[in-house]
């Protein structure tokens, strides 16, 4: 059986290019079914095996196996067929070989290089993968190709993607490399697939580990604080979870394998619950019953949901075939090392005294992201230890010991702007909290300092999180 898996590759291997002419949508999927009928034909033959027919089971091997060749000779001839596929059918079949070879049974799991079991975890999204996508889906995220439908919706968030949107999604890429150590294996071990990590991503915070919404969704997958606590982000004291990348990727598998026991397994509804409200959509699809595409649940949702699931589900496409849309995913060393301080600095000391070395945009992003629990600009004790990536602590630790870049980056965080003096202002200095505000734009529309009003009401940074009917006072504003 594991002769079959070297069969397709040498053919692979040996056949000429692809010609350019255009493949319809139509023809790949007819072409892709045949890999499910194909899978279902080593399913047959391992059922016969089982039952002591080894004469049926070797023929049923035997047309198992040419279809497969077959199906990867004609996918290579044919421009945006995805071999991959062919391969993924041929790694479920090894996954179910080891089961059987273990003396495990198909319901069991398989089995790691320790010897150890190893789950697929309970998520209905594997559930309704077929079998040959499943173990790509678990392990490596890169298909979610019978989940996705490229309908117009779809084809539109792609267009978005691809054009004034492409620098956000190429943000995301590069955030999401400094933390995917932290992040896919939350996702990894309850089975959902890499790829929807990196579209919710995209939509929500771009890999921003500290955004906020003006709703005061917050973190890099934009959890709502009630949701947030009931999925265990309350516990950080006073470090919001929400702004862990690890720990809000855990509440996040764990809020979408919810929806989708609620939801019938539905991809697409599960995602309009996490951006629209649960129950909502659970009552709109009746628990499922209706897709998100249906009119009676898509034109009834507003039109941030609407646009929300398309995007997102587009975003993970191209997370899957970035070469099919002349894009290119750069690659990173993405390597973490964990440093421990020698002297109180802040992360935007560090930052510009390490400056660009090993990254052209510089590290602020992935030390403020990987050091969540600290403010940019508060000094972090000595001693504390710290992560960074391998090129920024390489840098960190030749020119940032002492030196005169250690000392540029301390006059420029010690500098502070002039401050015009205050001017009298009317009322009694205070504002009642609207539904849209933000403490951003009450500062700028009164002339405050978003810092003075946090301080003048114990507002925590970096939330800075205010909500409708509170009352702020407005102390050292100048409004004219």
């Amino acid at each position: 059986m594991v002769l079959l898996v070297a069969g397709v590759l040498a053919g692979c291997a040996t056949q000429p290019p692809r010609p350019q002419a255009q493949v319809s949508d139509a023809a790949l999927n007819a072409l892709y079914a045949r890999i499910d009928e194909a899978t279902a034909g080593f399913d047959a033959a391992v059922s016969s095996y089982e039952r002591g027919d080894a004469s049926a089971a070797a023929s049923q091997f035997g047309s198992a196996r040419a279809e497969l060749r077959a199906i990867a000779d004609e996918c290579l001839e044919q421009p945006g067929c995805d071999v991959r596929r062919v391969l993924a059918a041929q790694d479920a079949l090894l996954v179910r070989q080891g089961r059987f070879l273990v003396g495990a049974t198909e319901d069991s799991d398989p089995v790691n290089g320790d010897g150890d079991l190893v789950g697929e975890g309970d998520s209905p999204v594997l559930l309704v993968l077929p079998e040959s996508a499943r173990t790509v889906a678990m392990l490596n995220g890169k298909d979610l190709a019978k989940v996705i439908e490229l309908n117009e919706p779809v084809k539109a968030a792609l267009e978005e993607w691809l054009t004034w949107m492409r620098p956000q999604l190429l943000d995301t890429w590069e955030n999401y490399q400094y933390m995917r150590h932290r992040m896919f294996p939350e996702y990894e071990k309850t089975g959902l697939p890499e790829a929807l990590l990196f579209g919710i991503m995209a939509k929500e915070s771009g890999g921003r580990v500290h955004a906020v919404s003006r709703a005061g969704a917050a973190g890099p997958l934009q959890f709502m604080p009630a949701t947030g606590a009931r999925f265990g982000l309350n516990r950080g004291g006073s470090f919001d979870l929400r702004f862990d990348p690890q720990e809000s990727t855990r509440a996040n598998a764990a809020y979408l394998n919810e929806r989708f026991a609620e939801l019938n397994g539905n991809l697409s509804l599960a995602l309009a619950a996490y951006n629209g409200g649960e129950g909502r959509i659970a009552r709109l699809s009746g628990k499922g019953t209706h897709d998100f595409w249906s009119s009676q649940v898509f034109n009834a949702l507003p039109a941030e949901t609407r646009e929300y699931v398309p995007m997102v589900m587009a975003a993970a496409w191209l997370f899957l075939h970035p070469e099919r849309y002349n894009l290119s995913f750069a690659q990173y060393d993405a390597s973490p090392v964990k440093i421990t301080l020698e002297q109180e600095i802040s992360i935007n000391e560090m930052a510009v005294c390490i400056g660009q070395h090993g990254n052209p945009r510089g590290w602020f992003r992935h030390l403020r992201n990987l050091n969540a629990r600290w403010e940019a600009g508060r000094r972090i004790p000595a001693g504390t230890e710290l992560e960074l990536p391998a090129a920024a602590a390489d840098a960190w630790l030749r020119q940032c010991q002492n030196g005169p870049m250690l000392a540029m980056s301390r006059e420029l965080h010690e500098a502070r702007p002039p401050v015009a003096p205050a001017v009298a202002t009317r009322g009694a200095g205070s504002y009642t909290v609207k539904k849209g505000d933000s403490l951003h734009s009450i500062a700028r529309r009164n002339g405050c300092t978003v810092q003075g009003i946090a301080n003048a009401n114990g507002i925590r940074a970096p939330k800075y999180l205010i909500k409708p009917g509170q009352r702020l006072a407005l102390a050292g504003c100048s409004r004219r």
